[in-house]
This record gives C-alpha cells, structure tokens and sequence, in this order.
C-alpha cells in the first residue's frame, strides 16, 4: 500500500508544494514545529535513508539543501536544521526547520496556521528558489 507521502506526490493527497524535480519532492508539514518546517522525500519509496541507493541519496539531500537554502532566506530564523528520523511514516523523509532554539527541533511544539497562512509561507519560500 501506498505511503501518504506517495498519495501527496501523487497529487492524491493535497499538500503545500514548495519544490518538485524528477526525483524529489518538497512540502510544507501540515504540523509544523515551526513556521516554514518543509519535509523533503524521494519520489521512490523507500522506507529508510541508509536504504536509498547511493545516486538518490545524494539527489535527496542535494535537493533539500536547495530548499533549506530558501527557506532560510524566506523565514527569519538563526538557522535551518536538518532531521532525517523516519519513524512517523515508512517512506523517507527529510525535516527542514526553521530553528530560534532547540524547542523548535524536538517535536514537541508545534505550530498552528490557518490555510491562508501555509500558502503565503509556501509562496515565500517558492519565490527563493
């Protein structure tokens, strides 16, 4: 059965787009830690990072340091931080996140935004690319 990450790749499941190449796919978490957390996955499903075969690895994190470039012009922020922890949903899966402290990385708190809000963020942030 299909991940929810392939239904959203898919175009089954909607999601705020950030970024799309041959390979990957980026988008905004709809329970972010912080305004701006975007996850990054392949289009292959796979279920863990050390699996992916050594050219998709690097296209993935290539890939997402693209857009945690942008997102750290787009979002003020000290930094972008970078997870890879795959528990949540058997298909990887890479966290960007826009960081003020440590709180904002440990998936404890997590932010509310309206549709309007993850549009205007996902604009933002598109427009960095």
């Amino acid at each position: 059965m299909a991940s929810i990450f392939t239904k959203i790749i898919n175009g089954e499941i909607p999601s705020y787009k950030i970024a799309e190449d041959d390979d990957n796919y980026a988008f905004l978490d709809i329970n972010p830690n912080a305004k701006g957390h975007t996850l990054c996955v392949p289009k292959k499903e796979v279920d863990k990072v050390l699996d992916l075969d050594e050219e998709s690895y690097v296209k993935l994190m290539t890939f997402s340091r693209k857009v945690g470039q942008a997102i750290e012009k787009a979002i003020p922020c000290k930094r972008v931080g970078m997870s890879v922890i795959g528990l949540e949903v058997p298909h990887v899966h890479v966290h960007l996140i826009p960081l003020q402290s440590m709180a904002n990385a440990t998936f404890q708190n997590k932010e509310s935004l309206t549709a309007e809000e993850f549009e205007a963020v996902a604009e933002q942030i598109k427009s960095h690319l």
